[in-house]
């Protein structure tokens, strides 16, 4: 008998460890804001992020962010001039975009069959901008320190799995280097959420 209350007890202890991780793919849209969004003023359709949470507590989780974007534009044929020289040609402009957070969320419904939450990140943004004409090349980097506000809603459809829907807002601030001036920019996320692994 004594074991056997030992071995319910473990399976209990196990089940409330698996149910308090959280790990999320999304497939993510970006829309550029400030300088990145003058700098390439496309939609991005090449992103996708992954989170992971850890609930400390039954509404309150910890955990990380990494993020991949790509914004893209072609710029017709024209004149283009920097501070010493001018290249007439077709202009292609990339801007990759690598958030990596430390991360906070309140969920508001964490037992529901429907549980919107909201998050807040922090951490850091690697950026390289690069502007093709012809056979040259200019490529600028920058590590920007980064906040990330995040609201989102996970729906159950299955048993630990959720379909998750969230908008998250990057901002990165002046960096100092190559590529100085703020990177900003917004990410409509859809994916699933994978609950007790």
């Amino acid at each position: 008998m004594k074991k056997l209350l030992i071995i319910i007890f473990c399976f209990n202890a196990c089940a409330t460890v698996m149910a308090q991780s959280n790990f999320t793919l999304f497939y993510s849209v970006g829309f550029g804001t400030g300088d990145l969004g003058d700098f390439i003023d496309k939609t991005s359709w090449r992103g996708m992020s992954m989170d992971y949470r850890y609930a400390f507590q039954p509404n309150i989780a910890a955990g990380f962010s990494v993020a991949w974007t790509t914004f893209y534009e072609e710029k017709g044929r024209d004149t283009y001039s920097t501070e010493n020289q001018s290249l007439t040609g077709k202009q292609f402009r990339y801007s990759n975009q690598v958030p990596i957070l430390a991360t906070l969320t309140y969920f508001s419904q964490p037992d529901g069959p429907v549980n919107p939450f909201a998050t807040i990140g922090i951490g850091t943004m690697y950026t390289r901008r690069n502007t093709d004409m012809n056979v040259y090349t200019m490529e600028q980097e920058a590590w920007h320190f980064l906040l990330q506000p995040e609201v989102g809603v996970q729906a159950m459809i299955g048993e630990g799995v959720a379909f998750t829907v969230s908008g998250k807002y990057y901002h990165g601030f002046e960096a100092g280097s190559e590529l100085s001036d703020p990177q900003s920019y917004f990410a409509l996320n859809v994916g699933f959420s994978f609950i007790g692994l």
